[in-house]
């Protein structure tokens, strides 16, 4: 499976690690509801289809990825860095 990181391109599956679900809503850090921190930590959907992931390119520029990516193809239809682009360069410029 390719990524196509925004920042260095096309790159193999090997070279990023998966950091979890993009949809999930973290608790405020001083929430002492045991409820929404058991919810956050254990509880997991299994969709099929379009799934919102956070990957970090690892491997290569350690950018934060936010990626759709299809559960039952794994075809990967969108990839952006989590926190927006504003300090993004153009994919294969250097410096």
């Amino acid at each position: 499976m390719l990524i196509t990181c925004p920042y260095c391109g096309p790159r193999d599956l090997s070279e990023f690690t998966y950091q979890g679900d993009g949809n999930r809503t973290r608790p405020a850090p001083a929430s002492q509801d045991l409820d929404a921190w058991n919810a956050y930590v254990y509880d997991r959907l299994n969709p099929a289809g379009d799934h919102n992931e956070i990957w970090q390119h690892s491997g290569g520029c350690r950018s934060h990825l936010r990626v759709v990516r299809n559960t039952l193809t794994h075809e990967i239809s969108s990839v952006g860095f989590v926190r927006g682009d504003a300090h993004a360069r153009k994919p294969g410029a250097r410096k």
